[in-house]
């Protein structure tokens, strides 16, 4: 599927969030090594009026097992960025993308059943 840039990162009049094709590509690359790793199977996007949530599972029919969400930058001083556990459990809140995802490194994540 094609993305065109310029509607993803457009602002529109219902001031909805979204993401734009760099943020895109940096997680569905993280989504790709994980999906290589055996680690996930799904995923999902989601736009609402103040987040855009990227949402991945282990099995499609659960509930997702991470949640990274992209809020409306005037909304919080720790950053737009939030990666969610199951629980609700916040793991990272930043303000660049990159270092947010650095908490799924190889080193720090490991899946317990």
């Amino acid at each position: 599927m094609a993305f065109d840039s310029a509607t993803l990162s457009a602002p529109n009049s219902s001031g909805s969030v979204f993401f734009d094709r760099g943020e895109l590509d940096l997680l569905l690359n993280l989504y790709g090594r994980m999906v290589g790793a055996g680690h996930w199977r799904d995923y999902a996007i989601d736009a609402r009026k103040d987040a855009a949530v990227f949402s991945v599972f282990r099995r499609s029919c659960e509930t997702p097992i991470y949640r990274i969400e992209k809020r409306s930058p005037a909304s919080t001083r720790q950053g737009p960025w939030t990666v969610t556990a199951p629980g609700g459990q916040v793991l990272k809140r930043g303000h660049d993308l990159a270092q947010v995802l650095r908490v799924f490194d190889r080193a720090r994540f490991a899946i317990v059943e």
